[in-house]
């Protein structure tokens, strides 16, 4: 199952952006990717949950776009997509809270 976050002249989809990350367990799964690189056994020792439920998550959290992933022999480890974690918040902020928006510096604001 891929989950396309994009809308064709939106960017990132808030909606689909928020479904996936409402599953507690993805929540700490991102939050133990930000900033370093696990393979599934750490995040199953992490998380105490099954290696089959860990891989489920990171595979709607890769198909959203929102972690990326790296092999090195049969080991494969994953981190947060911290860029795409920013552009769906962003665009969150934008439609839920335009007036708390930082104006776009580039643009002159």
């Amino acid at each position: 199952m891929v989950i396309d976050m994009t809308t064709e002249a939106d960017g990132p989809d808030i909606s689909r952006f928020a479904r996936v990350i409402s599953d507690p367990t993805r929540q700490e799964l991102m939050r133990l990717l930000c900033c370093q690189w696990l393979c599934v056994s750490d995040l199953v020792d992490h998380l105490g949950v099954t290696q089959p439920t860990v891989s489920h998550h990171l595979s709607v959290l890769r198909d959203a776009g929102l972690v990326g992933l790296r092999r090195d022999g049969k080991q494969v480890f994953y981190t947060l997509n911290q860029d795409e974690v920013t552009v769906c918040c962003g665009r969150i902020m934008r439609t839920l809270a335009p007036e708390r928006t930082i104006p776009d510096e580039k643009a002159g604001g």
